[in-house]
């Protein structure tokens, strides 16, 4: 028995009534209050629901979809299969996430990715070095420059993602020795709740400082440092970019 349930409630009223008026044993008035438990156990279970969807830490259901238009309108919708616990989550983090910040812009990133992103700001003395400070004269880096206040250049990447496994593409075996191959069809269901570059870059739009412009690439993975070619009388650093 729990409160506000049909047993509960029958309890309850039958308590307050008079002992004496219908004896130990009482079938027919214990049928009467059983209906009127009945419909009061019902009225209490829809207060009971109603309370919870006044706080966004107890809402569920549909509410929780009304509670997020309320606040992002369509930026923050229900991924598809996303219960409702984890949707709540994505909810709160993004209603007090840190804004405006260099800090706050790697987290949503980190966040939403698990990897961290690359922000070069060329204002900034840490970012781009100096003579005989921070990074170093003739260290690879980016060049600072006083021409683009306000800005950074932000390099995202993509989430790390394992497929699906033990399945490859189509006639390739992925069997061993006492193993057999499996055999799938791959689903649009097994990445429905992928990553996108839009939503990528919809976060870090969420963030930014208002008046600042914030240049943005997105990669599968960090470029691959070569190391240093001896070129005559000068050292060429060079990258390879796998994106």
């Amino acid at each position: 028995m729990a409160i506000g349930d049909q047993a509960n409630i029958f309890a309850r009223i039958k308590s307050v009534l008079p002992s004496k008026w219908f004896g130990s044993i009482s079938p027919l008035i214990d049928a009467l209050i059983q209906g009127f438990a009945s419909g009061s156990a019902l009225v209490y279970s829809l207060y009971v629901y109603a309370k919870l969807q006044t706080r966004i830490k107890t809402a569920t259901d549909g509410w929780l979809d009304i509670i997020s238009a309320d606040f992002f309108g369509a930026a923050l919708p229900r991924m598809a299969n996303q219960s409702d616990a984890s949707f709540r989550a994505r909810i709160i983090v993004r209603l007090f996430r840190e804004r405006a910040t260099r800090n706050g812009l790697s987290k949503v990133l980190l966040d939403l990715t698990g990897r961290t992103p690359v922000i070069f700001e060329p204002t900034r003395p840490i970012d781009t070095g100096g003579y005989g400070a921070y990074a170093g004269y003739s260290t690879a880096g980016g060049y600072g420059s006083t021409l683009l206040p306000y800005q950074a250049f932000v390099t995202a990447y993509r989430p790390l993602g394992s497929g699906i496994p033990s399945v490859a593409g189509y006639g390739i075996s992925t069997g061993g020795y006492g193993t057999s191959s499996r055999a799938d069809y791959a689903s649009y269901a097994s990445i429905l709740n992928a990553v996108s570059d839009t939503d990528i870059y919809s976060a870090i739009d969420a963030v930014k400082p208002a008046g600042t412009i914030i240049w943005a690439r997105i990669l599968a993975n960090p470029p691959v440092q070569v190391p240093a070619v001896f070129l005559g009388t000068s050292f060429v650093l060079g990258t390879s970019q796998l994106a």
